[in-house]
């Protein structure tokens, strides 16, 4: 139950837009026109640096952040430890800045959302969930969410940055959902509770079974029916809106 009550909107309470793991390092000052014999091309150093965070994450992952150490990543990389350090400062920069580029790829973006609704809420709503839960099964997903699980309570920024990117848009794109199509005709004061609830009980709940258990496509995606379909029972009621 630890990555569902540390990524629940519950749990993280509601953080200010804008957050960031890397922020970079200062600049400095631009250098004279012209490119030196034997330099790099900026798209070579784009590469490279791509491969240097590609495998930090990797060895964060294996051996745990404290035990993976600039040495390790400088050998398995072939870079020099003076080249990351000139990059990155330190190891936990370089740390927060592959993770925040792993979690800005598996995001959702809230436009994609948009284009998955259709007529039928339920529809809609098994169109949200399996556009997440998939994009946690991807093996870049699978890797963010263990070393979140591993990381999230020393380093309370990185909830704060899922947040910001995965759970506040995603909640916001849900309540107006709910007020617009739960119950037609009719107020939904609940709509940010029906929200919180979606994703708890369905998006991080069918997480959970991807994480720890091993099941096939077919009972997976069954899974994520059932907890809709038990969802939409009660959000339509409406009897808790007034709690």
């Amino acid at each position: 139950m630890q990555y569902v009550q540390t990524l629940s909107p519950a749990g993280l309470g509601r953080m200010k837009p804008g957050v960031a793991l890397f922020t970079g390092k200062a600049e400095k000052a631009p250098r004279a026109p012209g490119r030196s014999p034997g330099r790099p091309t900026r798209e070579q150093i784009a590469a490279r640096n791509q491969e240097l965070m590609d495998k930090a994450l990797d060895l964060f992952l294996q051996n745990g952040f404290e035990a993976t150490t600039i040495d390790a990543i400088s050998g398995a990389i072939g870079m020099s430890r003076r080249t990351i350090y000139a990059r990155y400062g330190d190891k936990t920069t370089l740390f927060k800045a592959a993770l925040q580029q792993a979690i800005d790829e598996w995001i959702v973006p809230v436009a994609q959302l948009h284009a998955a609704e259709r007529e039928d809420l339920q529809e809609t709503l098994l169109s949200i969930a399996r556009l997440w839960v998939n994009k946690l099964r991807t093996p870049s997903g699978m890797r963010l969410l263990r070393i979140a699980n591993t990381e999230i309570f020393r380093m309370p920024e990185i909830a704060a940055y899922l947040w910001d990117r995965m759970a506040e848009p995603t909640s916001g794109y849900l309540a107006d959902l709910f007020r617009r199509r739960l119950r037609p005709g009719q107020d939904v004061p609940d709509a940010e509770d029906a929200a919180g609830a979606f994703l708890l009980m369905v998006v991080l709940g069918s997480v959970q079974s991807t994480a720890w258990e091993s099941v096939s496509h077919a009972d997976f995606d069954r899974h994520i029916i059932y907890r809709t379909r038990l969802f939409l029972t009660g959000a339509r009621d409406g009897a808790l809106a007034g709690l």
